[in-house]
């Protein structure tokens, strides 16, 4: 299985409401519950109105579409990124899953997915 690399930094946001929310941009994952709006988005593109702001992420994708049978990919994913000591923000959509890494620990998270099989690209 192929897990793709995206290009720039990301940011993980609290926001009061998605109402300046652009959701033409690129990459822009949003998620409404009973407590917070949350936004995931490229930090060049990342509103400044947020209530708490967490940037330096980098974001990877699994290449292809993931069926809705498969099952443990996002599991072993983050195994092997735990056993390096690598946290982890997981995005998923219909199609397929993203997984975000601090920027600084990007290195270890690709060596720790290569050790178990994956080709990053």
């Amino acid at each position: 299985m192929k897990i793709k690399i995206i290009d720039g930094e990301f940011s993980v946001l609290k926001v009061e409401n998605f109402k300046d929310v652009k959701f033409d941009r690129e990459f822009c994952f949003a998620c409404k519950s009973d407590k917070e709006f949350s936004l995931v988005v490229k930090t060049c593109d990342a509103p400044s109105d947020c209530l708490k702001r967490e940037d330096g992420w980098r974001a990877m994708v699994i290449d292809g579409e993931l069926d809705f049978s498969l099952i443990g990919i996002l599991a072993k994913i983050s195994d092997a990124l735990a056993n390096k000591g690598v946290a982890l923000f997981a995005v998923s959509t219909f199609d397929t899953d993203y997984v975000l890494v601090k920027s600084r620990k990007l290195k270890t998270a690709v060596t720790a997915l290569e050790e178990i099989g994956f080709e990053i690209y």
